[in-house]
């Protein structure tokens, strides 16, 4: 460095040392002399690493950002799929949190941005194999996804008990199997378990009522047998989970208990369910979606109130009697596109109406005596 550089670090040194912490400051800077020159060379070095680390550091650290267990436990998963393609980004040079599928939430208490919080292995048909107990090792896991798996069979591991901060459980569209656990009750945490379009079986886990944050069980389309447990009775009155259990060979009588909670949205379609199902309704209440179509329901439905809420009401193939009440005209029919009551025992007019003028023929016929537009006209008989 000639002097003219060394005289252009001490200006500079001595304009901008007051950004340097004061434990890295030069003390007094005095006039160059031959050994100064060196000193003020060195000082020069040392601060153009300084202010370069100070510039780089957040990204240094970004980069290097993952907890060497949840990498242990990502590896160990990777593993046990055979290593299948989707999981090429998975290197152990590479932070784990830039890996495909991952995700690393700041925001989650106490993950600092390094800890793993979702885990989504989704749409690949090469995955074989069944659910790696390493998922149990990643313990600020909020949200699990393995969805459309076509080859991911076996069971949902007991280890997963251990993600005390899961929220969201999604296992759809998969070929799992076996009975669904009822320690999942034992996730306190959980507020989403979708199951759906697995090859599950046995009965729903009553157990499941005591999750106190849940928002939704969606067990559609597998293989579930038994009754639907009367503990879901027991599910916040204002703000029960939107329960969708469609598609599978559910049985008996519902408990009257399941009346008690204001569903949102209730789906018991394509099941053998059989007896009363008048409960579920309420003028009173806010529920917005009710779908008991294909079913053994009997009750009057002459003494139903319906929420006026209600954007969805599908009571197609059951054993349903009575008339369509002229209340089903005062719902909001601003978002109303599913009304059907075909195929059940219904009889007399169907009620003039902004609701029931929304819909045509199919969403009528096939009853015993129903009439009125858009049926042909009733008859004395039939009135």
């Amino acid at each position: 460095m000639c002097c003219k550089d060394v005289e252009a670090v001490y200006d500079l040194l001595s304009s901008s040392t007051h950004l340097l912490p004061d434990k890295y400051k030069p003390h007094a800077i005095t006039q160059p002399t031959t050994l100064s020159k060196e000193r003020a060379a060195n000082i020069a070095i040392m601060s153009s690493t300084f202010i370069y680390i100070l510039l780089f550091l957040p990204f240094l650290i970004a980069a290097d950002k993952c907890n060497k267990y949840d990498k242990r436990a990502l590896l160990s998963i990777k593993s046990a799929f055979n290593n299948a393609y989707h999981f090429a980004s998975w290197t152990s040079s590479a932070a784990c949190c830039d890996w495909y599928g991952i995700e690393c939430d700041p925001t989650v208490p106490g993950s600092d941005g390094s800890r793993v919080t979702g885990l989504f292995v989704i749409d690949d048909s090469t995955i074989t194999g069944s659910i790696p107990s390493a998922v149990g090792d990643l313990p600020f896991l909020t949200s699990l996804r393995f969805h459309k798996l076509p080859n991911l069979t076996g069971n949902i591991p007991s280890s997963i008990t251990r993600l005390t901060r899961l929220s969201i459980l999604l296992l759809s569209w998969n070929s799992l199997s076996g009975p669904i656990p009822s320690f999942l009750s034992q996730i306190p945490s959980l507020t989403d378990i979708d199951l759906s379009f697995n090859k599950f079986s046995g009965s729903i886990p009553p157990e499941l009522a005591k999750l106190p944050s849940i928002q939704q069980i969606d067990f559609s389309r597998n293989r579930l047998t038994g009754s639907i447990p009367a503990e879901f009775g027991n599910f916040n009155k204002s703000s029960p989970p939107d329960l969708i259990l469609n598609h599978n060979n559910l049985s008996g009588d519902l408990p009257v208990s399941l009346g008690v909670p204001v569903w949102g949205k209730i789906d018991l379609s394509r099941n053998n369910l059989t007896g009363d199902a008048s409960f579920l309704f309420g003028a009173g209440k806010s529920t917005r979606y009710i779908d008991l179509s294909r079913n053994e329901f009997a009750f009057d439905l002459s003494r139903v109130t319906f929420p006026v809420n209600l954007t969805v009401l599908d009571l197609n193939h059951n054993k349903i009697t009575g008339s369509i009440p002229a209340q089903i005209n005062q719902v909001d029919p601003t978002y109303f596109p599913v009304f059907n009551v075909s195929y059940n025992r219904l009889c007399g007019e169907i009620p003039a109406g902004p609701i029931t003028a929304m819909f045509g023929v199919d969403s009528y016929f096939h009853n015993k005596c129903l009439c009125g537009s858009p049926l042909p006209p009733c008859t004395s008989r039939q009135i």
